[in-house]
């Protein structure tokens, strides 16, 4: 059966990896799903990304992190918040701030996919993808 919403099994796949402490994940690979791991990495929640080719498909293989011993989560939460049923816009006036500036939105805008402060910069707006904090 076909996948109604990649990026969501994306952070679904993240967020159990985390709760049951393990030390990577593995999440089919995309454009969009290799740009939100980019962010993630950049943002300091996850140790690193490697993309690995299995036969005709591939593969983004990610190594969590985790603060003195695993019971540190450095990702305490991830959210995603617009779906295929309800598309979720802000315009560059109206960009989420997650838990007073803690956490990051992540943002599809016409410039790529950035975090909300990034689109701030920037000045534009775009769909709402995820909250991370």
């Amino acid at each position: 059966m076909a996948m109604t919403d990649p990026i969501a099994d994306m952070l679904t796949r993240i967020r159990n990896a985390n709760t049951a402490k393990h030390d990577t994940v593995d999440v089919p690979s995309s454009k969009m799903k290799l740009a939100i791991a980019q962010i993630l990495l950049d943002e300091g929640y996850i140790a690193k990304y490697d993309v690995v080719e299995n036969g005709n498909f591939k593969t983004i293989h990610i190594t969590l992190k985790y603060g003195v011993d695993k019971n540190d989560k450095i990702i305490s939460g991830i959210e995603r918040i617009s779906k295929p049923g309800l598309r979720v816009y802000a315009g560059k006036e109206d960009l989420p701030k997650v838990l007073g500036g803690l956490g990051i939105a992540i943002i599809s805008t016409n410039q790529g996919v950035v975090t909300d402060k990034k689109a701030r910069e920037l000045a534009v707006g775009g769909e709402v993808l995820a909250f991370v904090w």
